[in-house]
């Protein structure tokens, strides 16, 4: 009887971080061996070059989820990046759809990435991921949660403001951050999708843990040029992001973002990045000067 292939679908596979794994993944399984759902296949014409198959699935319409994940072992949930107003409510039904639809399935394995202590934490992320994370337990499925800490890509707006002379303003206070690039992030995921062992397992995937005025002293070092510090109050931020911008409607997350670092809801003690890597996470020094690099060539 011939073998059954090992399948792995990854959602959100056009994304920042799913297109990085599925990249990852091509380098160590065969390209019949990886499926994607994505909301718009055409985006994924690429991979569909490379071999890959793509399947139509959208979190929001559950009923496309039964042939996206159909024959799948292993799957991995990218979390939704949603948006919109309300977007907790619809990231949690987003999330539950494709739970629902793993079990439906009969999917093997299911990792999903998720966000720091979420079971635990005060954070305003964390109800979503939690209600996720309780969702994947029920179904019974072996399951591995990746908790991402946070994107060193988040700050490239700060940073490219600091570039261009413009201070470093936060309100995070001396709270601690586990920055991580997405690169090591994605790899890390990947790696517990081509691994063996990783069943109901919980993974804090946190950088070495620094505040905003570490991160910034760096990028000083860095940029070779002295750049002005500002720590404010939340009003005081949401100002001057309102005067740079920034849309009313987004104005509560950035706040609650900074104050849940204040309140030390990314200082997530951890080696875990480095144990699934089999490496050390690339140090902020150097994570920082790529993206110095990137930013430099982009207005070139």
């Amino acid at each position: 009887m011939e073998e059954k292939i090992m399948k792995i679908l990854v959602t959100g596979a056009t994304g920042k971080l799913g297109s990085k794994v599925v990249e990852l993944l091509l380098k160590t399984i065969p390209a019949d061996q990886l499926a994607v759902s994505v909301r718009n296949p055409e985006k994924a014409e690429g991979l569909r070059a490379h071999g890959v198959e793509v399947r139509q699935g959208d979190f929001d319409k559950p009923e496309t989820l039964d042939a996206a994940f159909a024959g799948i072992d292993k799957l991995l949930i990218v979390s939704s990046s949603e948006v919109r107003l309300g977007g907790d409510e619809i990231r949690m039904r987003q999330h539950a759809n494709a739970v629902a639809a793993a079990k439906r399935a009969n999917v093997k394995f299911i990792a999903f990435t998720s966000a720091p202590k979420a079971r635990n934490s005060d954070f305003f992320l964390a109800p979503v991921y939690k209600a996720t994370e309780e969702a994947i337990v029920k179904t019974g499925i072996p399951y591995s949660f990746l908790r991402n800490n946070w994107y060193l890509e988040n700050e490239i707006g700060s940073i490219q403001a600091a570039m261009a002379g413009a201070p470093w303003i936060t309100a995070t206070g001396d709270g601690k951050v586990g920055w991580a690039l997405r690169q090591d992030l994605a790899e890390a995921t990947a790696n517990v999708l081509t691994g063996n062992g990783h069943e109901n397992t919980i993974y804090e995937l946190s950088g070495e843990l620094m505040t905003h005025k570490d991160l910034f002293s760096t990028l000083e070092t860095i940029l070779g040029k002295e750049i002005s510090f500002q720590q404010v109050d939340d009003d005081t931020y949401a100002e001057i992001m309102k005067g740079a911008g920034v849309p009313e409607a987004f104005l509560p997350m950035l706040i609650n973002t900074q104050k849940g670092i204040r309140e030390g809801g990314l200082e997530v003690e951890s080696n875990d990045l480095e144990k699934l890597l089999g490496r050390p996470a690339v140090p902020m020094k150097e994570a920082l000067t790529q993206i110095v690099s990137q930013i430099s060539h982009a207005a070139n």
